[in-house]
């Protein structure tokens, strides 16, 4: 167990091991492979994932090195980097469910994994149970033999539904079933699901990792050697490898995500609870306030409430629309957990996958609008957002 508080080792990220000296930052080693002189240890490197490096598909100075920070960050054993977000949770999913296996998730969940999902079951045929995220006795009840794995979010996208995680985890461990968590809107800084029972975290490092909207890539982190072996053979083969230069990049960023996640969190506070007062909006779907529905367990679960949230404003779809046009300063854009403020509309983009009845199945509504809070002055924020409010009840 690491001594240090997560503040700290941010700071201070393991570096590859080096004789005699070694650079304060960690390098970037952009290169396809690595030179022998032992045929042996060449042989062994193939073979396991903390070997001697090889090559780029196998392993990497600077892309170890990010996988050794976020398994410290997580509590893990080791983690398998991937070049997405959606790498990473490809990576595992397909690397430990086969045909006939049975996955449990709960129903709220990212657009691109509820789409990962759905074609598990419908081309390779693994059955899919869908359970509210905060039953533990839903999933009891929907065990079975053939159950493999529990999948979660820590905080869901873009409702921000939080996740029973010490009771969800504590069933499936019960039934040998493995839980797999995204953790990707709590961050470690918030949340760090192995300590609650979770036996793999996964990371759309694209996201708070790296938090400067300038790479894309991707994260898996497990509590045991055996399950970092599994998948790690399995991401060999599946080439989902991440860039040395993108995990270098989630790195530097990585050493200032403690106060970015204060900000960040600090700003969705600010908004969110302003938001909830303005006549224009009908409700703000933010853990952090009284009237959500998670408030009670986000608030014993997570030191603080993340910094993104959704709302839903009075006139719909129509001033939804209206609202994304007119902010000025908030970014009509893709992805989160950036230094900037960006909006969506999840029906048409993050989530135009499901239909209007799995829409409304997960609380998204017509004119739902997300927002990933950025690290600005948070009265400049606000002052774009009540002047694009203006614009909707006009």
């Amino acid at each position: 167990m690491n001594p240090l508080r997560p503040e700290t080792r941010t700071v201070h990220l393991p570096q590859p091991s080096l004789e005699g000296s070694g650079p304060i930052k960690i390098p970037i080693y952009q290169t396809s492979g690595f030179v022998f002189e032992d045929p042996a240890v060449f042989a062994e490197g193939m073979r396991r994932p903390n070997g001697a490096f090889v090559y780029g598909r196998l392993s990497n100075p600077t892309v170890r090195a990010l996988e050794q920070a976020v398994a410290d960050l997580e509590g893990g054993v080791g983690g398998v980097a991937a070049s997405s977000g959606m790498g990473a949770i490809n990576t595992v999913l397909l690397g430990l469910l086969k045909a006939g296996d049975h996955l449990i998730a709960q129903r709220a969940l990212y657009g691109g994994s509820a789409a990962v999902v759905a074609d598990l079951a419908a081309r390779f045929g693994v059955e899919v149970t869908y359970v509210p995220e905060d039953d533990p006795e839903a999933v009891r009840a929907a065990l079975r033999p053939e159950t493999r794995m529990l999948y979660l979010e820590t905080i869901a996208n873009p409702m921000t539904q939080v996740a029973d995680l010490p009771g969800m985890c504590a069933v499936a461990r019960e039934a040998g079933v493995i839980t797999v968590v995204d953790n990707t809107f709590a961050s470690p800084m918030l949340c760090r699901p192995i300590e609650h029972g979770a036996d793999i975290v996964v990371h759309s490092a694209t996201k708070y990792l790296s938090g400067h909207t300038d790479v894309l890539g991707g994260v898996a982190v497990f509590a045991t050697e055996e399950l970092h072996e599994r998948v790690w053979h399995f991401a060999v083969e599946l080439g989902s490898t991440a860039d040395p230069f993108a995990a270098w990049l989630t790195l530097r960023g990585m050493q200032t995500l403690p106060l970015r996640m204060e900000r960040h969190c600090a700003n969705a506070r600010l908004l969110a609870t302003r938001l909830a007062e303005h006549p224009a909006v009908a409700r703000v779907h933010w853990p952090g306030l009284p009237t959500h529905p998670s408030y009670a367990l986000a608030a014993k679960l997570l030191p603080d409430f993340g910094g993104v949230f959704s709302f839903d404003l009075v006139g719909g779809r129509a001033a939804g629309e209206t609202f994304m046009r007119s902010v000025r300063l908030a970014l009509l854009a893709p992805s989160l957990g950036g230094v900037e403020t960006l909006v969506l509309h999840p029906a048409t983009t993050s989530h135009r996958g499901l239909d209007a009845e799995e829409l409304a199945a997960v609380g998204i509504g017509a004119g739902t609008v997300r927002v990933s809070v950025g690290i600005e002055h948070p009265e400049d924020l606000w002052a774009d957002f009540e002047q694009a409010l203006e614009h909707c009840r006009a």
